[in-house]
């Protein structure tokens, strides 16, 4: 037995990580510590916690440590135990996107220019991230464009010149008609164009312009003059006013009541290449200093490329220690900084102004759908809370149920639930629904604050009148009155409409159409899984497991020594004795059960 009172005792007053777990040994929180004795002791007393950590805290079963040499350790262990555990009560980012770079393979004769995921230690070159696919793929168009370099991806020497040798998009390397040096000519532009040193390139491009018109090679010249003008124009649209800095990452932070938006803007080469955004829930009364620094851990940990420096609104308390990480992970200087006016702070500012108009449009799109359901169902109130249940069985064996749960017009996964059905026996789904719903409408009666929270705004049925009507039989029993419709189906078992018992059908945007039809797949998908996985448990139990007294242990041991079901059925009691824990009455009870 875990006694937390004492184990905060024997916390040692060094540097490390300590991980919360709840009681099914699940890691629900992360954090490091300069002294874990007093930092862990913290969330045990009496202080002005916030609703979030007075949660978490409610639900800490236990916790260990692991006890490391200094900060900087304790950071990095922190960081990878939080990629490995993603526990719930920490900031998580909740997509693992890799971002485009441009590839110039060098290292060839006759190097390519590629689009590319995956960064390799293959001496070539890589400029990036591109936030944005389409302005990744812009580029290498307008690059293969421009410049005549092969477009195969695998070169090799040919018979003959591809067809884009005769359209004058290829010096045709494969044929020989170009030597290495003039080739690698056009490569050496190209790489300064994508580092976005446009005034050399362009001194260059001038030179050779100059040089072809003098030797009157006025076609030539000519479209050198057209590449030089194509380059001025694409480096004119990339270009971000007053901004001298030419490697950075600039983070803006904003939070309303519900959700935390992060927007990080990638500036290379005095240029923007592109934007992401990120939403956090269930983190408004986290504090925003906090909320950066679990983001900056959680974004940079398997970045590759990184920015020279890091702007954003906050003087962050681990600013020395985050620096010093990125510093390693980078192998060269990254500085996190907050500046205080000029044209860095009105680029923070820009940052900020897109995660609050980036939210406010999320938000404001989850309220529109809230209040369509209000209007289109006539209901007296937002439907804040929206549940949704849904039957699975197999000709009336292994009967299941799931419920899916949205807030706020967002349909919430961590607080869907699984039900095994324990009072209808056979084919009978109203009645299955009846029993799930009655006892879902009790935990939430009978303890408010429990797992299920209030009782739902509204609840939709996946299926028709037969659905509604049960879940409106369970509110009779319980008491309650809340507003019942039905997710119905087609022919083609696609999402069609909502009805309610009655059959009317009601007309609703493509926006809550679409809204419907995931929370109608989500709630069929949630039930299925756990139909499959109480089926698949089910079927490979064997005879053992129904026998009173034998449990896992007992099970393994007669399997080993008489290997199947039949051997220990034409075994002796004598011998099904001699396995350690079953007496002769046990094996008398075997034989029989057998």
């Amino acid at each position: 037995m875990f006694n937390i009172e004492e184990e905060l005792k024997k916390l040692p007053e060094k540097p490390g990580v300590y991980l919360m777990k709840d009681k099914d040994n699940t890691v629900i929180y992360v954090g490091k510590a300069v002294i874990l004795k007093n930092r862990v002791r913290q969330y045990f007393r009496k202080n002005n916690k916030t609703a979030r950590i007075e949660k978490m805290v409610s639900l800490i079963d236990h916790f260990e440590y692991i006890v490391v040499g200094s900060e900087d350790e304790a950071l990095i262990l922190e960081c990878n135990l939080i990629k490995k555990y993603r526990p719930r009560f920490n900031v998580l980012l909740k997509d693992d996107k890799t971002y485009p770079y441009i590839k110039v393979d060098v290292k060839s004769d006759y190097p390519g220019v590629f689009m590319t995921r995956k960064i390799q230690n293959d001496g070539a070159k890589y400029f990036g991230p591109y936030a944005n696919v389409a302005s990744a793929k812009e580029m290498v168009n307008f690059i293969k464009e421009k410049f005549q370099i092969r477009q195969c991806k695998n070169f090799k020497n040919q018979d003959r010149a591809c067809l884009n040798y005769h359209i004058k998009k290829c010096l045709a390397p494969c044929m020989k008609y170009v030597s290495k040096e003039e080739y690698r000519k056009q490569i050496d532009q190209i790489c300064l164009l994508l580092d976005g040193k446009i005034d050399k390139i362009i001194k260059e491009l001038e030179t050779e312009m100059k040089e072809y018109s003098k030797n009157l090679e006025f076609e030539k010249a000519g479209a050198v003059r057209d590449r030089i003008l194509a380059i001025e124009r694409v480096s004119e649209k990339q270009k971000v006013s007053n901004i001298s800095e030419n490697n950075i990452d600039v983070i803006g932070l904003y939070k309303n009541e519900v959700t935390v938006c992060i927007e990080i803007f990638f500036i290379r080469n005095s240029k923007m290449i592109g934007r992401e955004h990120y939403f956090f829930d269930e983190l408004k009364d986290m504090d925003e200093n906090e909320i950066v620094s679990g983001f900056i851990k959680q974004y940079y940990i398997d970045k590759k490329d990184f920015p020279s420096k890091i702007m954003l609104r906050y003087d962050l308390e681990e600013k020395e220690l985050l620096e010093n990480w990125l510093s390693n992970k980078a192998n060269r200087k990254v500085e996190l900084k907050s500046p205080q006016r000029g044209e860095k702070l009105r680029f923070v500012e820009m940052a900020e102004l897109n995660s609050k108009i980036t939210l406010e449009n999320k938000v404001k799109d989850k309220t529109d759908i809230m209040i369509e359901l209000k209007d289109v169902l006539n209901l007296n109130s937002l439907p804040l809370k929206i549940e949704s249940f849904d039957i699975s069985n197999i000709s009336g064996n292994y009967i299941v149920a799931g419920m899916c749960v949205a807030q706020n017009g967002v349909i919430k996964r961590n607080l869907s639930r699984r039900f095994k059905i324990k009072t209808v026996y056979g084919q009978d789904d109203p009645r299955c629904m009846k029993e799930v719903v009655t006892r879902r409408l009790k935990h939430s009666i009978e303890n408010p604050k429990g797992g299920f929270g209030n009782l739902p705004d509204l609840i939709l049925a996946d299926g028709g009148i037969t659905q509604i009507r049960a879940i409106k039989m369970a509110m009779q029993e319980v008491n309650v009155n809340i507003p019942v419709f039905g997710m119905v189906k087609d022919n083609t078992h696609s999402t069609r409409a909502l009805i309610d018992e009655n059959r009317n059908e009601f007309k609703i945007s493509e926006k809550l159409f679409l809204f419907i039809t995931n929370f109608q797949d989500e709630v069929h998908k949630t039930a299925i899984e756990y139909h499959r996985k109480v089926r698949d448990k089910e079927m490979t139990k064997s005879k053992l497991d129904y026998i009173d007294g034998i449990g896992e242990k007992k099970r393994v041991a007669l399997l080993k020594r008489f290997g199947s079901i039949k051997k220990i059925k034409e075994a002796s009691i004598e011998e099904i004795s001699e396995i350690k824990g079953i007496n002769k009455n046990l094996a008398e009870k075997i034989k029989k059960e057998l």
